[in-house]
C-alpha cells in the first residue's frame, strides 16, 4: 500500500465539476497534496448539494462530468503522480423514485427484485412520509391526482412535483372505473407482459396514444372521488402519510432522521455486490486508491462489511472509516481499515488549546445567563431522551415489540422504560456484536450503561433481560434482529442528541461543540496531549488527522480563536453583558419571554466572534449578516427548545433574525466598532493557535487533512456555509507570489507552513509513516506556553515546537510575543538531536546542543520545524 502523504478534501457540486477539479490539480501540487479526496461523485437526486442522497451508485454523476469527466480527472491526478481517495455511503440511499431500485419496491412491493435491498419492514404497507396533511385532507384539497407518467410508462399518483408509481392491480381498477381505450390496453399489458417488459411496453401504449389531454382530464376528474381514491390507495405497496408522522412510525429504517434517505443492508452479498459493482472496478482500474467509508457505525455488521471490502479491494487500497471515538475508546483492532477519519484528532487539540482555569471562570459566567443550560449532565439526559421518546419513538418502538415477543411476562411498559435508559445511559456510539458474545471491551460498556440506566429504574428484571440480548446471550431471530436494530439505533440516538441539539443549547465554549468533542471535559493540557499522541502512533500512524471537514460545526479557525476565549474569559464575559445592553433595543418581548434569551446571546456573540473578519466594514456586513443570520436560524431550530424543524416558531424566529440582523446594521456602529476592538487581542491570538494547530497536523501522528479552502484561514459557519466553494484563484496566487515568510499575511503563512511541512513529509516519507513520537520536555518560565515533540527514525527526525495560551501576550499585528517573553524557556532535546539543526519556516539555524532556547527560536516567528542540517 502506497500511504497518502496528504490529503485535500473536495466538495464536488456547488459549482465544483471534474474538469474544474482537473484544473485543480496543478496548484494542490505544488502544495504538496499528494491524494484528491472526493466527496461522493456517484448519480444522486437532482439537485443534490452533497452527494450523500445516491440513486444510482453504479453511475458517476452526470451533473458532474459523468464517466467521461472522471476519466479525465483521474488521468490529471495520475499524471501529477497523485491518487484519488472516493468518499462512498454504504450506509443508505436516496429514497426518492429518482432511484430506480427504490422505484421498483414502490412499484412491486415484497415483489420487487429490490424489495430486499433496503431494510424495509414488508409486513406492513411501505411508508411515505411525504404529505402535509392526512391523506384525507390532501385528496379534500385536490394535492393528490392519478396521472400519466409519460417519463417512466406508467400511471402515478401525483402530489405537487412527486409522482409515486401505481401498482399493477391498479390499472384494471382505474379500467373498470374509466371507459378508455389506453387504460383498458395497460390493464390487459399489465397482466400477460412481466415486469422486465412493462414499462417498454406502457411506454410505446402513451406514445402511440399521442394526445392524452382527454385521459388526463378524465383522470383528474376521477382524483376528486374521495372513495375512489381511498380505495386506490390502498391498493397500493406503499401508503401516504404525514412526513410528521414519521418520528412516531416508519416501515423502513433511515439515516438519522432523514426520511429521504433509506437504509441499505449491505449485509447481504447480493445488496453488496450490486451497490459496489462500479466503486470496485475503479479500484481494480487503478483509478481510485482510497477509499473513506460514510457513517460504518449505521451498518448492521460493520466489520463483516470492512472484511468482505477489503477481500474485494485487496490489501494495496487504503481505507478510513468515518467513526466518532468517545473518550478512551479507541478503533476495534481487528477492524481492516487504517483509522478513522480524525474528528478524535480535534478533541485532542482542543484539550491543548482550552486553558482549564479560564474555563472555570467562564463556566461561572455562563451559569449566570445560561438559565438552566449551564448543567451539561442533565441538558445530555434530556436530549437523549428527546431524542428516545420523540424524534426516535418509532425505532424504540420496534425495537419494544421485538423485546417483547421473547419476554411476554414483561408489560410494555417495563420494556420499553428499559431500552429507553439503556439507550440513554450509552457513553459512546454502540457496541459491535453480531453472532457472537461481544468482546470484553463491549461487554464493559455494555455494563456501565446498564448500571447508569438502573438508578433511573423502579425494577431490574426488564434490564436484565434487555442486557442479556445485548450481550449474545440469548440465541433466536428476534433476539438477533433486537441485538443489530439497538446497536444501529445508538449511535443516531446519541449524534443527534448531543451534535445536532446539546451543542446549540449547551454554549459555555464554542470551540469544544465539536463533532465527537466532549465540551464538559476538563482540558489536561500537554502531558495528555502527548499521551494521546504517543497512542495514536500505535492505533492509527495511518487514520487522516483533520481539523476541519464538512461536518464540523465551523471552520477550524474560526475554532482557533474561540479556544482564546477561555484565556480571556473574564474580558468575553464582561462583553457580553456590555453588548447585550447595548442591543436591548433589538430584542423581543414575546408571551414565553425576551427573544433572543441570555443563553442564546451568549451563543451568537461567540459565534460572530469566531467569523468576524480583521478588516471588518460595510463593505462585509451585507454577506457576514446573510450568513450569520442563517446560521442563527439553524442553531435555535437545532436547539429545539422554542422552535424546531418539525415546527417552526415563525414569531421567535423572526424575533432572533431581527436581532442578528440589527447587530450588523448600518446605525449600530457603537457595537460593531466596540465588538471589534474587544476581539482583537483573541483575533491575534486565535492566529497563533491556528498556526500552531496547522504545524501539529502536519506532524503528528497521522495523516494530514485539509479540508478544501482551510489552507487559507477558514472562518465559516456549520454547515451548508463551510461548503461554499472557496477562492482558488487567490489561493493559487498566494503561492505564486512566493516571498519570505515574515512578510505575508497571516493566511498566506498558514498556506506556506502547509506547503513546507507537506514538502517534508513527501521528502521523508518514512519518517512520518513509521517514525515514533517523542515529547520534549520545556523548561523555564514560560514552559506551560509551549508544547514540543519530535517523529524519529533511526538517525532521522523532525522537531515541532509551537506555542499556546498566547492571549493578552501579543501586540497588534505581530504573531509572536518576543524574545524577552520567553526568558529562559527552552527545550531539552535528546541526544540524537544534539547536532547541527535547522529550521524549514525561517531557514534559521540552530547550534549544537541539548537545549534550544525559546528567546532564540520563537521570539521572532510563530512556530517552529526543525530538522537535521
Amino acid at each position: 500500500m502506497t500511504l497518502p502523504s496528504a490529503t485535500y478534501r473536495v466538495q464536488f457540486r456547488n459549482g465544483m465539476t471534474f474538469d474544474r477539479a482537473c484544473g485543480l490539480v496543478p496548484y494542490l501540487k505544488s502544495l504538496g497534496i499528494s491524494h484528491l479526496y472526493a466527496s461522493p461523485l456517484f448519480t444522486a437526486t437532482k439537485g443534490s448539494t452533497h452527494g450523500y442522497d445516491v440513486t444510482d451508485a453504479n453511475e458517476i454523476d452526470p451533473a458532474l462530468g459523468g464517466r467521461a469527466g472522471f476519466d479525465r480527472l483521474t488521468e490529471t491526478l495520475s499524471e501529477a503522480g497523485m491518487g484519488l481517495i472516493l468518499d462512498i455511503v454504504p450506509n443508505h440511499m436516496a429514497a426518492s423514485t429518482e432511484n430506480a431500485w427504490w422505484r421498483s419496491a414502490l412499484e412491486f412491493g415484497k415483489h420487487s427484485p429490490f424489495a430486499g435491498y433496503f431494510d424495509i419492514d414488508w409486513r406492513e404497507r411501505l411508508t411515505l412520509p411525504q404529505l402535509g396533511k392526512s391523506f384525507d385532507e390532501s385528496v379534500a384539497a385536490g394535492e393528490l391526482t392519478i396521472t400519466v407518467d409519460e417519463a417512466h410508462g406508467n400511471l402515478a399518483i401525483g402530489y405537487y412535483d412527486a409522482l409515486f408509481p401505481l401498482s399493477m392491480e391498479s390499472y384494471p381498477l382505474l379500467s373498470a372505473e374509466l371507459d378508455d381505450p389506453v387504460l383498458a390496453g395497460m390493464a390487459e399489458l399489465t397482466a400477460s407482459v412481466d415486469a422486465g417488459d412493462l414499462h417498454r411496453g406502457l411506454r410505446d401504449m402513451i406514445f402511440e396514444a399521442g394526445d392524452l389531454t382527454s385521459l388526463s382530464g378524465r383522470l383528474a376528474e376521477l382524483s376528486k372521488d374521495h372513495a375512489f381514491m381511498t380505495r386506490l390507495h390502498g391498493a397500493q405497496h406503499w401508503q401516504l402519510q404525514r412526513w410528521q408522522e414519521a418520528s412516531q412510525h416508519l416501515s423502513y429504517r433511515r439515516f438519522f432522521e432523514v426520511t429521504g434517505l433509506v437504509g441499505l443492508r449491505v449485509e447481504d452479498i447480493r445488496v453488496f455486490e450490486e451497490s459496489h459493482r462500479l466503486v470496485l472496478d475503479l479500484v481494480r482500474q487503478g483509478q481510485v486508491q482510497g477509499l473513506r467509508i460514510d457513517h460504518i457505525d449505521g451498518l448492521a455488521e460493520p466489520r463483516a462489511y470492512l472484511d468482505r471490502l477489503r477481500e474485494a479491494v485487496g490489501a494495496d487500497t487504503y481505507i478510513v472509516v468515518e467513526k466518532i471515538l468517545g473518550t478512551g475508546e479507541e478503533l476495534p483492532a481487528d477492524w481492516p481499515v487504517q483509522g478513522t477519519t480524525g474528528y478524535e484528532f480535534i478533541s485532542a487539540l482542543s484539550g491543548l488549546f482550552v486553558e482549564a482555569e479560564g474555563l472555570q471562570k467562564l463556566d461561572e459566567a455562563y451559569r449566570r445567563l445560561a438559565d438552566g443550560n449551564g448543567d451539561f449532565e442533565a441538558g445530555r439526559r434530556a436530549a437523549k431522551r428527546l431524542m428516545v421518546e420523540q424524534n426516535f419513538a418509532g425505532e424504540t418502538t420496534r425495537l419494544t415489540r421485538i423485546a417483547a415477543s421473547l419476554f411476554p411476562e414483561l408489560s410494555m411498559e417495563e420494556i420499553t422504560g428499559a431500552i429507553s435508559e439503556l439507550l440513554i445511559a450509552f457513553s459512546v456510539y454502540r457496541t459491535y456484536g453480531a453472532e457472537d458474545p461481544l468482546d470484553a471491551r463491549d461487554a464493559d460498556l455494555l455494563k456501565k450503561a446498564a448500571m447508569a440506566a438502573a438508578g433511573h429504574l423502579d425494577y431490574a428484571q426488564p434490564l436484565q433481560s434487555v442486557a442479556a440480548i445485548l450481550e449474545g446471550t440469548v440465541d433466536n431471530e428476534p433476539a438477533r434482529e433486537f441485538r443489530l436494530r439497538f446497536q444501529q439505533l445508538s449511535g443516531p440516538i446519541m449524534a443527534k442528541a448531543m451534535e445536532d441539539t446539546l451543542f446549540y443549547r449547551y454554549n459555555r465554549l464554542l470551540a469544544v461543540n465539536e463533532v465527537g468533542g466532549e465540551p464538559d471535559h476538563v482540558p489536561d493540557g500537554i502531558e495528555a496531549f502527548h499521551q494521546f499522541m504517543q497512542s495514536r502512533a500505535l492505533s492509527q500512524p495511518s487514520g487522516l488527522s483533520a481539523t476541519s471537514t464538512h461536518d464540523t460545526k465551523r471552520g477550524e479557525d474560526a475554532r482557533a480563536r474561540l479556544y482564546a476565549v477561555s484565556e480571556g474569559a473574564g474580558v468575553f464575559a464582561d462583553a457580553v453583558e456590555h453588548w447585550r445592553r447595548l442591543n436591548e433595543s433589538h430584542r423581543t418581548e414575546l408571551p414565553d419571554g425576551a427573544a433572543p434569551e441570555p443563553n442564546l446571546e451568549w451563543m451568537l456573540y461567540q459565534a460572530l466572534a469566531g467569523a468576524w473578519p480583521e478588516d471588518f466594514d460595510r463593505h462585509h456586513a451585507d454577506a457576514l449578516r446573510d450568513r450569520f443570520t442563517a446560521y442563527a436560524e439553524k442553531a435555535v431550530r437545532e436547539a429545539k427548545l422554542r422552535t424546531d424543524w418539525t415546527a417552526p416558531n415563525n414569531g421567535y424566529e423572526e424575533a432572533v433574525r431581527a436581532y442578528t440582523a440589527a447587530l450588523l446594521s448600518t446605525d449600530n456602529d457603537a457595537f460593531t466598532e466596540d465588538f471589534a476592538r474587544v476581539l482583537q487581542p483573541f483575533i491575534e491570538a486565535g492566529y497563533v493557535n491556528s498556526l500552531s494547530q496547522t504545524l501539529i497536523k502536519l506532524t503528528a501522528p497521522g495523516i494530514p487533512d485539509i479540508y478544501q479552502g482551510a489552507e487559507g484561514f477558514d472562518f465559516s459557519f456549520v454547515d451548508p456555509d463551510n461548503r461554499r466553494l472557496p477562492d482558488f484563484e487567490t489561493l493559487s496566487g498566494w503561492l505564486t507570489e512566493g516571498g519570505a515568510l515574515a512578510r505575508l499575511q497571516a493566511a498566506a503563512l498558514k498556506q506556506r507552513i502547509i506547503q513546507i511541512g507537506l514538502g517534508l513529509r513527501m521528502e521523508r516519507a518514512r519518517l512520518f509513516a513509521e517514525g515514533g513520537y517523542l515529547p520534549l520536555a520545556v523548561t523555564g518560565i514560560r514552559s506551560d506556553h509551549a508544547v514540543a515533540f519530535a517523529r524519529l527514525h533511526h538517525e532521522n527526525f523532525a522537531i515541532t515546537v509551537v506555542p499556546r495560551l498566547m492571549f493578552g501576550w501579543l501586540d497588534p499585528g505581530v504573531l509572536f510575543a518576543g524574545p524577552e517573553f520567553w526568558e529562559d524557556t527552552a527545550i531539552s532535546v535528546p541526544l540524537p538531536m544534539h547536532g547541527l539543526k535547522a529550521d524549514l519556516l525561517t531557514g534559521k539555524m540552530l547550534e549544537p546542543g541539548s537545549k534550544i532556547s525559546l528567546a532564540t527560536l520563537l521570539g521572532d516567528q510563530p512556530a517552529a520545524l526543525i530538522v537535521p542540517a
